[in-house]
């Protein structure tokens, strides 16, 4: 197979679009009759304990399970997991399976890095089998900046932050876990305005289920957060969103699927299976005939529970930005598979290693490539494709990557990229 077959390598044949559960099996026996692995040399175990947020870009990991993917990759015992917070995520990820922890997650893509550098806890050495989704996050803000017309630019809440700051109101804004992806992203859209995240406003950490309740509450002018929870505010009239982050930078990297490093050691093929797995949920998720199906799945008791419309919408690219702009068949929704949406590459997580030097959280001395090239398992990804019939880009980087402010990041130097950047803390 060429590249050319399909974007995202993964041929026609190797994956057969997929409508329901029996369609699943049906598909993968006749495709796979032997499994995605040779003959005698199946998954060392039969699962592993994975953690998830109720967001969006978790759907790869409950399609998984609930369509039968892990199991016909010969990992029937894989448990998806709900996690009440990234904070959570990180502490069960430490304590493992055998200790009533978890395995691996759904995950905010620098926290692999985090926990293998041991920067958030204890040192604990993770690999990153897969990008789960691009696209896909929001910055939403409160009634408040509609006169303001916030959008893509940041700058224009400064006429109100001084007008609240003047009546001695604080001005507090949210993202989900420090120095992950809604961190940075909240952080890059301030700072293009001219706003100073650490010295103007007042940034917390809130989970992602929580946070229409918290806007609901008065708590904080804007936050930073995966879908649904930008679309639910929107549908409860609380406030708006100013920008989704496809539109700061096209086809960004968002979330990832990684797994303790000693779990993938111990079980090798195992790995390759998993990631197998998710790849074909991925693909399954990518199809526009399974978005109304996946949005029930999801949306239901058993996983976020919330209106399917808080969820479909915005999967098809139908925006409601809630202050009169509409997008329909956006360009900036979320992918989970097109384009090699479910490729790690390299180059992505020296971008989010770069802007946590940008902030102060990794120090400059920090060998980024050395330790990408011990998390990123971007040839596990390989490995997983090629049992599917297909296999990833060229290399391990997208090359350069332009932003909404015109900035460049080359990551053949990062140096430059910080050197041009107004505010930061280097």
């Amino acid at each position: 197979m060429t590249q050319g077959d399909h974007p995202d390598g993964v041929s026609r044949r190797g994956l057969i679009k997929l409508s329901g559960a029996a369609a699943v099996v049906a598909a993968t026996q006749q495709a796979f009759p032997s499994g995605v692995h040779a003959a005698g040399a199946g998954p060392e175990v039969k699962g592993a304990k994975l953690g998830f947020i109720a967001l969006t870009d978790s759907a790869p990991l409950i399609i998984a399970k609930e369509l039968g993917i892990f199991a016909k990759h010969g990992l029937p015992d894989v448990e998806v997991l709900k996690q009440a917070s990234w904070g959570a995520t990180r502490d069960n990820i430490v304590l493992g399976s055998s200790a009533g922890g978890i395995d691996g997650a759904h995950i905010l893509t620098p926290m692999p890095y985090f926990l293998t550098l041991g920067t958030i806890g204890k040192a604990t050495p993770m690999s990153i089998l897969a990008r789960l989704n691009v696209n896909g996050q929001g910055i939403s803000v409160s009634k408040e900046y509609l006169g303001a017309k916030v959008d893509l630019d940041a700058g224009k809440m400064k006429t109100v932050i001084a007008q609240r700051r003047a009546a001695g109101k604080k001005i507090t804004m949210a993202m989900t876990f420090p120095g992950g992806t809604h961190d940075l992203w909240i952080r890059y859209w301030l700072a293009a305005g001219g706003i100073d995240p650490d010295k103007d406003i007042e940034l917390i950490t809130i989970p992602p289920p929580q946070m229409v309740a918290n806007m609901k509450a008065d708590t904080m002018d804007a936050f930073c957060v995966g879908e649904p929870w930008n679309d639910q505010l929107v549908a409860q009239g609380l406030g708006y969103s100013a920008v989704s982050t496809g539109q700061m930078w096209t086809n960004h990297p968002e979330k990832s699927f990684a797994i303790r490093t000693d779990w993938v050691t111990k079980n090798p093929r195992a790995a390759v299976a998993i990631a197998a797995a998710v790849l074909e949920a991925q693909r399954w998720c990518e199809n526009p005939a399974n978005l109304a199906k996946m949005a029930t799945i999801i949306g239901g008791r058993d996983w976020f529970k919330v209106p399917v419309t808080d969820i479909q919408d915005r999967l098809a690219g139908n925006f409601n930005m809630g202050d009169g702009r509409k997008y329909p068949n956006a360009p900036f929704k979320m992918k989970f598979f097109n384009g090699y949406a479910s490729f790690p590459y390299k180059s992505h997580d020296l971008w989010f290693l770069t802007e946590n030097q940008r902030w102060g959280k990794l120090p400059m001395s920090l060998n980024t490539n050395q330790l990408i090239a011990r998390v990123n398992r971007s040839d596990i990804w390989r490995k997983a494709a090629a049992a599917l019939g297909g296999k990833g880009p060229a290399g391990d980087s997208r090359g350069v990557e332009k932003f909404f402010d015109g900035k460049l990041f080359n990551p053949a130097n990062p140096k430059a990229y910080l050197a041009s950047l107004g505010i930061k803390r280097v």
